[in-house]
């Protein structure tokens, strides 16, 4: 039998567990690269591969490597495998080709589309007839991969990617896929503890990926034994008594393990969750070997017949400032649930955001890096002992707004009665920020800041000086009343401090929370010091400047109010009148770093049927009125921002087609996508990075179902339409490559505004066609 070049991609930082895989599987000379392994072996070897392999993406077989410096080098390269060896002129082929460094193809389409006329044109020229393209099921498919000038041709012997196993309803789009999942499992040491019979318990199981990679590990199931096709089936070099074989000695394994299954539990929240983990639990015939039940996070607990094991999750992700804040509370939930409940298990779970982790409360060893999709997380691994258990400190908002602001009370009055009584000789002049601030001047400022203010303060004081000084020339220039003049430019004071224009001039400070390395008494002294400092640089009342700390506290639903003083008012922008509030809620109703988009959307609404989703206080809908939009569609899930939204809109406009509609956005666009009833030639998408609201019937994360939201939301253009998607998710990757039936261009850079421009990360917006 010969000996082939074999190659198994994987995703990034996988490449190792891919190895030991591979190992134990009797392959030798190993070669890892990135995301991927390079390795040796004969057809079985490569059959054992596609079967057995729990982290691999595809199974590649290398045909040959050639120059490409130009289109027809790439032709000819191609026109020297012989290819009627492996499909017949009537058979069905696909092609995959992906480029990087390339000067000769930098076009993916255009490459794939050489590639098939080469091929074409070699079979008709010899058969005069030429096999059809199938993208879903073809007898072989064909990988091209040019790296610079060098192009190597394989063959996918997975045919489609290994991750999808089989058991999975392919219309329900999964938080993970299942080759990380089995990741997640490997590296935590879940082999050797099925081994000795400990449980399985995922507390949030979501569509009960962990369960059943877990049960399958466990039970020596191999993760192709579902699937019913490979990309070798159809190919001509097809050994089916060998490929019979190797498939007879999986079931057989399978029989076995399963008779010695440990204790696999899952629970989670929703209902709907729980019947999809059921019903993909049965399509992989384990039931009766899995648990699932319907069970909150604070309820999860081991029944006493459970031998302590793993508890392994991938729990909601939290980002920006106020998501983090949204996610924190379940985390703490979370971790209180660990200490009462799970003491000598080991527990797992995969975040992306490693600082969420300290509010489990838990010490964890050193992270092992993932990648889940193109979003770089880390994978937790704790081991739930009473030595491991801390306490985090976090006061909450109200407490923390009011120490703060009666420390900017007291402070204030101490530097009045310092300036007055102190004689000015006594007090050395110092220079900060390139400022010199001399004794008896108006910025004050003493060495000794126990008795008067602190040096720090005075550097923001400067700081802020200048940042007005040079937004405000902007500002007036572009007619912009609304701005962020000060954004944690320096560490020590991590606040951002936004101005509003209006009938009078209004400050809102949000402080970026704390480091968990910094004291917090020391952080509410320097937030009481920026506090002092803000009405007199800008020359107004300190009942103008208005605090957040935002951080949320019981509950995870985004419409919160905070306060119920119901004062409200207006600013302008780009021609619109909007109601701003800065006491009730979390944010003011209007976000600034979207100024850019709500212009161009204006700029581009005469005429046009604009659909607002997300919509919050429907700003983007009173600027695309206002640009003179045949029509304006309104969507959110809260009846006060609905209101809201109405409120601004009618400051504006009194007359035209303005729909204002209250519904879970997520439900009434998959409704409106299967079945459009209208089409929009303008869509506004900015979504909440994650959300698990009580009114919405499933989590939220933006990462993992931006796909399909972006798709629901394309099948309602018109022809010629034009999408705007953004998010403020910071580490967000959009997946170009599930995206590609649309025309998406990156235009973040061009929607950052002047304020936020030391933040280009505010906030990322793609211009998406069809």
């Amino acid at each position: 039998m010969p000996t082939y070049q074999l190659f198994a991609t994987t995703p990034k930082a996988m490449e190792t567990i891919l190895t030991d895989e591979l190992q134990t599987l009797g392959v030798k000379n190993i070669k890892a690269t990135m995301a991927g392994v390079a390795f040796q072996g004969d057809l079985e070897t490569a059959y054992r591969a596609c079967l057995w392999s729990r982290t691999a993406n595809r199974i590649l077989l290398v045909l040959s490597s050639f120059e490409v410096k130009s289109q027809e080098d790439l032709y000819k390269g191609i026109q020297k495998i012989d290819w009627f060896e492996h499909i017949n002129p009537e058979d069905s082929f696909a092609v995959s080709f992906s480029a990087k460094n390339s000067a000769a193809i930098n076009n993916t389409h255009f490459g794939a589309l050489k590639v098939k006329d080469a091929i074409v044109d070699q079979m008709r020229a010899k058969f005069q007839t030429r096999p059809s393209i199938d993208t879903e099921q073809p007898n072989i498919r064909i990988n091209v991969y040019l790296n610079g000038e060098t192009a190597q041709l394989s063959l996918d012997l997975s045919g489609e990617s290994l991750h999808r196993r089989g058991y999975r309803d392919v219309s329900i789009k999964a938080p993970m896929k299942e080759n990380l999942a089995a990741a997640m499992l490997l590296r935590s040491g879940w082999p050797q503890i099925a081994k000795q019979q400990g449980s399985l318990i995922d507390p949030m199981c979501g569509s009960g990926t962990l369960l059943l990679e877990g049960a399958m590990i466990a039970a020596d199931y191999a993760p192709g034994l579902l699937r019913d096709y490979f990309g070798f089936t159809g190919w001509k070099k097809h050994d089916a008594g060998r490929w019979k074989k190797l498939r007879a000695e999986a079931e057989q394994r399978k029989k076995i393990g399963l008779e010695k299954l440990p204790v696999i539990v899952g629970f989670d929240q929703n209902r709907h969750t729980v019947n999809t983990a059921l019903a993909h639990i049965a399509n992989a015939g384990l039931q009766n070997k899995i648990h699932v039940e319907r069970r909150d996070i604070e309820d999860a607990e081991p029944a006493e017949s459970w031998k302590p094991g793993l508890l392994i999750c991938n729990p909601p992700y939290g980002e920006r400032l106020g998501d983090e804040q949204e996610t924190a509370e379940l985390y703490k939930r979370f971790g209180d649930t660990l200490k009462a409940h799970f003491t000598g298990w080991k527990a797992a779970m995969i975040i992306s955001n490693p600082e969420l982790g300290f509010r489990l409360g838990i010490r964890s060893q050193k992270p092992i890096t993932l990648f889940n999709g193109a979003l770089e997380c880390k994978l937790l691994r704790m081991d739930i002992e009473q030595r491991n258990f801390f306490i985090p400190k976090a006061k909450s908002p109200e407490e923390r707004i009011a120490q703060v602001t009666e420390i900017s009370k007291a402070q204030e009055q101490r530097i009045a009665e310092t300036v007055k009584t102190r004689p000015a000789p006594q007090a050395e002049a110092v220079s900060t920020d390139n400022e010199t601030i001399a004794p008896g001047a108006e910025m004050f400022a003493y060495k000794d800041v126990g008795e008067g203010r602190e040096l720090g303060a005075v550097s923001f004081a400067n700081r802020l000086k200048k940042n007005l000084k040079k937004l405000s020339n902007w500002a007036k220039q572009n007619r912009v009343t609304c701005y962020r003049a000060y954004d944690a430019d320096l560490p020590e004071y991590a606040v951002a401090v936004d101005i509003y224009q209006g009938e009078q001039t209004w400050v809102n400070v949000q402080e970026y929370e704390p480091p968990k390395s910094i004291d917090q008494h020391k952080a509410d002294q320097r937030l009481a010091g920026l506090l002092a400092e803000i009405p007199r640089v800008l020359g107004i009342s300190r009942d103008q400047v208005f605090l957040k700390i935002r951080r949320k506290q019981k509950s995870t639903n985004q419409y919160e109010k905070h306060g119920d003083q119901g004062r409200f008012h207006i600013i302008e922008e780009g021609g619109c009148k909007l109601l701003v509030n800065f006491e009730d809620y979390l944010d003011t109703g209007l976000f600034l770093d979207h100024r850019p988009i709500r212009l161009l959307i204006q700029q581009q609404a005469k005429g046009k049927r604009f659909l607002n989703l997300f919509a919050y206080t429907g700003s983007a809908s009173v600027h695309a009125a206002v640009g003179g939009a045949k029509s304006t569609t309104t969507v959110d899930m809260s009846n006060t921002y609905i209101n809201w939204a109405k409120k601004n809109m009618t400051l504006n406009v009194n007359q035209g087609e303005h729909e204002f509609i209250q519904a879970d956005c997520l439900e009434w666009l998959a409704a409106e996508a299967g079945q459009p009833s209208k089409h929009y030639d303008l869509v506004f998408l900015d979504p909440p990075t994650f959300s698990n609201s009580k009114r919405m019937n499933a989590v939220f994360d933006i990462q993992t179902d931006h796909v399909q939201l972006i798709n629901n939301a394309a099948s309602l253009l018109s022809p010629g339409g034009v999408l705007y998607f953004s998010t403020n998710f910071r580490r967000f990757k959009i997946d170009e490559q599930a995206l590609s039936d649309l025309i998406v261009e990156d235009i973040s850079a061009a929607t950052i505004p002047e304020d936020f421009a030391r933040n280009p990360k505010i906030h990322y917006c793609w211009r998406i066609k069809e």
